[in-house]
């Protein structure tokens, strides 16, 4: 790890002389807009390996992005680089579709102890519901943060993740989603426990997640990056833009169909990406 490069990655130039929950929360929160959330190389014909090196070569040297187990495992390393308490933990991710939980994990989020209190650390889940600051792990308390209002709820020594959702202005509604969607007030994200994991635990969903057919990540292409007041995101040829909290507890939504010719440059101008092998756009529905 050379924590210098991975900081000139993220163009973070604050203090990291003392491992606090400031300077975590600023480290976090460059991290989420310098480093995209994204799956192209499963469109692209790449393998996703979890291995620190390639990760960070990855990331790091080739300034892309990468999905939950490149981000936080990536992140883990920086962390405790610095000098942070860091527990791999295993989540499933809620599926609202069948408005279930799948039976194994399927994400890598961190925790970390610090002066006492235990923080979940999560960059890798990016889109609308990514956390914007590390969460206090307590239950039943409304987390209020620039996304929107995020909370635990215990039940069981299973804990759930949540996010209170604004309305959203969406200036052409004809390229939107479902109704039901917009219409919903509060979103389950996933739940987990504080089991401590290993990286091997999470080999077989990474493998599972490139390759099964019916896996949501094969198909549909996709990259977000958060932003100073929002976030953008591509999915297939959609491009969505948001501006949090764009006035009256109201998110202001952008939505643009692309053209092929578009992707290329849209990668570079809003994600900073460019990709070395052929990229073929993907959103098929399940």
């Amino acid at each position: 790890m050379d924590i210098k490069e991975y900081f000139a990655r993220i163009s973070y130039q604050g203090s990291h002389n003392k491992p606090d929950l400031a300077t975590l929360s600023d480290i976090f929160q460059h991290h989420i807009q310098a480093v995209p959330f994204e799956n192209l190389s499963i469109h692209c014909g790449e393998r996703i390996e979890l291995d620190l090196e390639v990760i960070y070569n990855k990331i790091v040297r080739n300034k892309r992005g990468g999905w939950c187990m490149e981000n936080n495992y990536l992140l883990s390393w920086v962390l405790k680089t610095l000098g942070y308490n860091i527990t791999l933990l295993g989540a499933k991710v809620y599926v609202p579709e069948r408005d279930a939980y799948p039976d194994e994990i399927d994400h890598l989020l961190l925790q970390v102890e610090l002066d006492g209190k235990s923080y979940i650390v999560d960059g890798g889940f990016g889109m609308a519901y990514q956390l914007w600051q590390p969460m206090e792990l307590i239950s039943g308390t409304d987390q209020p943060q620039t996304p929107g209002i995020f909370r635990f709820q215990e039940e069981n020594e299973t804990w759930y993740l949540e996010k209170v959702k604004r309305k959203q202005w969406v200036v052409n509604p004809s390229t939107s989603t479902s109704p039901n969607v917009e219409n919903e007030v509060c979103r389950r994200i996933y739940l987990f426990t504080l089991q401590p994991r290993d990286i091997e635990e999470f080999m077989g969903c990474n493998a599972h997640l490139q390759t099964a057919p019916d896996s949501k990540f094969v198909l549909k292409s996709m990259c977000s990056l958060q932003t100073a007041d929002g976030i953008r995101e591509l999915v297939g040829w959609k491009l969505t833009e948001i501006k949090y909290n764009y006035r009256d507890n109201m998110d202001l939504v952008e939505i643009r169909i692309l053209a092929d010719e578009e992707i290329e440059t849209t990668l570079k101008e809003k994600f900073s990406i460019k990709l070395d092998k052929e990229f073929v756009p993907v959103n098929l529905s399940k």
